[in-house]
């Protein structure tokens, strides 16, 4: 990435690695394990019923990426997420939304379906997922958001003790009707213990606040102006009282502070075209990174709220409209962008 204030000087390791997928690429996630340094997994973006989830890895000798893994996956995945797993303790698992959510296990022999977890039994229908958050302090919680006005938290068993064949199962903690109309993202907060309160957005143009403990009502943090669709939020990964969205087709990226219900504390103001992604900065309570059509992946110091934050610190256009961006927790000094065909790993 190019400082906006001074040029940062070339190290010997290369700044940028760079992977051509065999289609477009939507979904992306860093592999949070500690021993798969430079792990992905990528969802294809294909209009058809036949789409595909590859698990890539850097070589670090030849400085390439290898396809580990590729698999079927029906539907565009809407996400796709690595079990947050720092210690290696769980099965290697990855998670994937479309029109359900399953659960995979990878391994030298190939990745495999552990459990496809659907919640409208009664339906020939399928109400499509559009996101889902996998809980950072309990692995075996995951909340899913739908197109149908709700969200579910479902309650996983992954076998935890290495070398146990038990398959992965998931049963429905609860469900609960979380918007007016769509909902579009949902994600935990680490705040409270981080295990029970969560948020999500949705086409309602509202941020609402849930915690699992008290489920009969919700806080709404921040509602639209023009009641436009809410895409994406994330919460900041280490001041729980922060959070990031943005409206549809919108240039700005709005901070909310969930003391102060519905003023936001900060709005960043640099793209060009509409946002498509937003990743804090897994070490820092003060950075965050946004991406969207204008090809420009953006790094904000947003410390100085709520004075106006006027500029990113720093700046990286790419070759395409930018889909997708994703911080690596676990190397918190590379972060990962979409675009077209290519997947591309920036050094900040």
């Amino acid at each position: 990435m190019t400082s906006t204030s001074a040029n940062i000087p070339q190290t010997k390791r290369k700044e940028i690695y760079k992977y051509e997928a065999p289609w477009m690429v939507y979904a992306m996630n860093w592999s949070i394990r500690p021993d798969k340094r430079f792990r992905l997994a990528l969802g294809s973006f294909v209009e058809e019923y036949n789409n595909k989830v590859q698990i890539v890895s850097l070589d670090e000798d030849t400085s390439e990426f290898v396809a580990r893994s590729t698999f079927d996956h029906p539907y565009p995945t809407t996400k796709v997420m690595w079990i947050p797993d720092t210690k290696g303790a769980f099965p290697d698992l990855l998670a994937t939304s479309g029109d359900y959510l399953r659960v995979w296990q990878t391994g030298d022999s190939g990745t495999r379906l552990e459990c496809l977890l659907n919640n409208n039994k009664n339906s020939d229908f399928c109400a499509p997922l559009t996101s889902f958050d996998w809980n950072e302090v309990d692995p075996n919680l995951i909340g899913t958001s739908s197109i149908d006005t709700t969200c579910t938290i479902w309650g996983l068993e992954t076998g935890q003790a290495i070398g146990r064949t038990n398959p992965v199962s998931g049963h429905v903690r609860t469900q609960l009707i979380a918007h007016d109309k769509e909902v579009y993202d949902i994600a935990f907060s680490r705040g409270g213990g981080g295990r029970d309160m969560f948020a999500s957005v949705g086409a309602d143009g509202s941020v609402r606040m849930f915690d699992l403990r008290h489920l009969e009502h919700s806080t709404i943090i921040y509602e639209d102006p023009q009641h436009h669709s809410l895409l994406r939020l994330a919460w900041n990964k280490q001041d729980p009282n922060y959070l990031a969205t943005f409206a549809i087709d919108s240039m700005e990226i709005i901070i909310l502070d969930v003391r102060i219900p519905c003023t936001p504390v900060a709005r960043l103001n640099n793209h060009r075209s509409g946002v498509n992604g937003i990743a804090w900065a897994p070490h820092s309570a003060c950075h965050i990174c946004t991406a969207g059509d204008d090809r420009q992946a953006l790094i904000w110091d947003i410390q100085q709220m709520p004075r106006a934050i006027e500029d990113p610190i720093l700046a990286y256009t790419a070759e395409g409209e930018i889909n997708q961006v994703q911080w690596s927790t676990t190397q918190p000094d590379w972060i990962g962008i979409c675009f077209n065909n290519f997947l591309e790993i920036l050094r900040v």
